[in-house]
């Protein structure tokens, strides 16, 4: 009785917004130095500071960001700017699809506060706790995102700021840190699973290669990932059950 009554505060702590917060702490390298990168890239875009962090904090994406930068140099419509953006953001759709069911229990609207803070690499910390068989809660993802968003708005800012001294981020390596922290959630992820799953997982990013190649002959690039990451994913949920 004593061993459980020590072991249960244990488990709960283990879904707090405090231990949300320290669950982040690994992918905030990731944030700070893309963040700043795109600061950086948006004051060569002629953005101010303040649309720079405007766009930290309302789009809250970062490729979909440096996507906004490159049109709006390219003098592209405002409505393919938008559509453009929608496009790439889609990605967010199916990963708040695989978290959703841990977080039934909650309101729509507390769902939805939760999906639209989401990002990759909240998803690579969310489902790699999930892969080791740890409870999440929406105290634990709040502590998750919040962070995540907070240190993301500052790290554009910062990058605006001190934009004019760094002219080419790519010098720093800041351009390789963000695939950097994938690779990581990614080896982090995959020592959880076991060998079935494994090879199962590993077909599954061969077809989607093969598929976003196929497609490239017929779309642009950005359309063809995000088609075959909805195809494959598909695939993979029908097969998985």
């Amino acid at each position: 009785m004593n061993e459980l009554s020590h072991e249960m505060p244990r488990e709960k702590n283990l879904s707090t917004f405090s231990q949300g917060v320290k669950d982040c702490i690994p992918t905030l390298i990731g944030y700070i130095s893309i963040g700043i990168a795109m600061g950086i890239v948006g004051v060569s875009s002629n953005l101010s500071i303040v649309e720079i962090t405007l766009l930290a904090a309302l789009v809250y994406a970062g490729a979909s960001q440096f996507i906004i930068c490159a049109l709006l140099v390219s003098g592209s419509p405002l409505s393919v700017i938008v559509f453009t953006t929608f496009i790439v953001n889609l990605r967010n759709f199916l990963l708040s699809m695989a978290l959703a069911p841990h977080f039934t229990k909650y309101s729509l609207m507390r769902n939805i506060g939760i999906g639209a803070l989401v990002t990759d690499e909240s998803f690579g910390v969310a489902i790699n706790k999930i892969a080791k068989k740890e409870n999440i809660n929406a105290q634990w993802m709040n502590g998750l995102n919040v962070t995540a968003y907070i240190f993301w708005i500052l790290s554009c800012l910062l990058g605006s700021i001190f934009g004019k001294w760094i002219s080419n981020p790519e010098v720093f390596g800041l351009d390789f840190s963000l695939t950097a922290m994938f690779l990581a959630l990614l080896v982090l992820q995959l020592q959880n699973i076991d060998n079935g799953k494994l090879k199962f997982y590993l077909s599954l990013i061969v077809y989607v290669v093969i598929l976003m190649l196929v497609l490239c002959m017929f779309v642009p690039s950005y359309i063809a990932i995000i088609l075959s990451t909805i195809i494959v994913a598909t695939i993979g949920v029908v097969k998985d059950k």
